[in-house]
């Protein structure tokens, strides 16, 4: 009771000094804060009630998690997956399971005020946990505008709009630096990205690689087809793209080499192979504008200064 009546006693006052201020001709901007009980709809359509500011956070995806902690919620999670690696204070969480093997026994026993799930093979486990009373919102995005939407969305449930805002301005601010310098171009360089060597797997339309290869001003030769699939070499030898990127843990160029069709591709004749981390550019997240960035300096280095060692 003390705390709502301290938070009400520091609204009155902002209000009256605001006013005292406009009086005198300075123009003030609002302060925008979180009202609770809080009812919102998340990126699933559900509609979810919140009866008090989160204190205790539960993150079932390592996107989640990543989002929490680059809002300064990283205190208040007090479980994640055994994915959740990054940043690396995450490691030192409470783990509740796998992405799709979560312990709903042992989420609920740490009596969350919020989990932050994700959609798809998850979806059992929200269920689960909306029929046992815990809060649960669900992150969904499918494209980068969802990313920035999502991360606004966690922001308000939590408490910290004006963080999230400044976060997602930041990370708009960078993805219109890269668009600005692509999206007119006359030419875009023919992309293959690889997400696995043997078999041979790519990531083809709808999938986030498949949109930052886009925005990073490349065309995607795997975009005819949707998601993740193995890819005929010998349609690749044919295609002959002019830029590979490896995006998967522990693949080098070295690990392709030993594939007799190789040497064969326009992109290793030039030297145009690439690797980058495959967290940030599946991870939707803060960082996939990270991912942006490199591709961009990959694709046009004539644009980009490209990130050196």
């Amino acid at each position: 009771m003390m705390k709502k009546e301290h938070r009400m006693f520091i609204a009155l006052a902002l209000v009256l000094v605001s006013l005292l201020l406009i009086g005198i001709g300075i123009t003030v901007k609002p302060i925008e804060t979180s009202e609770y009980p809080m009812t919102v709809v998340d990126q699933m359509g559900r509609t979810v009630s919140l009866p008090k500011e989160p204190e205790n956070i539960i993150s079932l995806a390592p996107s989640n998690t990543e989002i929490l902690f680059a809002l300064g919620l990283g205190d208040k999670v007090i479980g994640v997956t055994t994915y959740c690696d990054y940043p690396p204070e995450a490691t030192e969480k409470e783990k509740i399971g796998g992405f799709s093997t979560v312990d709903v026994e042992k989420v609920v026993s740490l009596h969350p005020d919020l989990v932050v799930a994700t959609g798809g093979v998850q979806t059992k486990f929200v269920e689960q946990l909306e029929d046992l009373g815990v809060s649960v919102i669900v992150l969904d995005p499918e494209n980068l505008d969802e990313i920035l939407e999502g991360i606004e969305l966690v922001g308000k449930v939590t408490g910290v709009e004006d963080r999230a805002r400044e976060l997602v301005d930041n990370m708009q601010q960078r993805i219109e630096y890269i668009t600005s310098k692509t999206e007119d171009l006359s030419t875009r360089p023919k992309v293959f990205y690889v997400t696995w060597h043997d078999p041979l797997w790519t990531a083809g339309r709808d999938t986030f690689q498949d949109a930052i290869i886009t925005l990073a001003g490349g065309n995607n030769i795997a975009s005819d087809t949707e998601g993740y699939f193995v890819y005929d070499p010998e349609m690749l030898v044919t295609q002959d793209p002019d830029v590979i990127i490896l995006g998967a843990h522990g693949i080098t160029p070295a690990d392709m080499e030993s594939l007799s069709w190789w040497s064969e591709l326009k992109a290793v004749k030039e030297n145009r192979v690439y690797t980058i981390d495959p967290d940030i550019t599946s991870r939707p997240g803060p960082r996939v504008v990270e991912a942006l960035e490199q591709v961009a300096q990959f694709l046009h280095p004539e644009l980009f200064q490209l990130a050196t060692a």
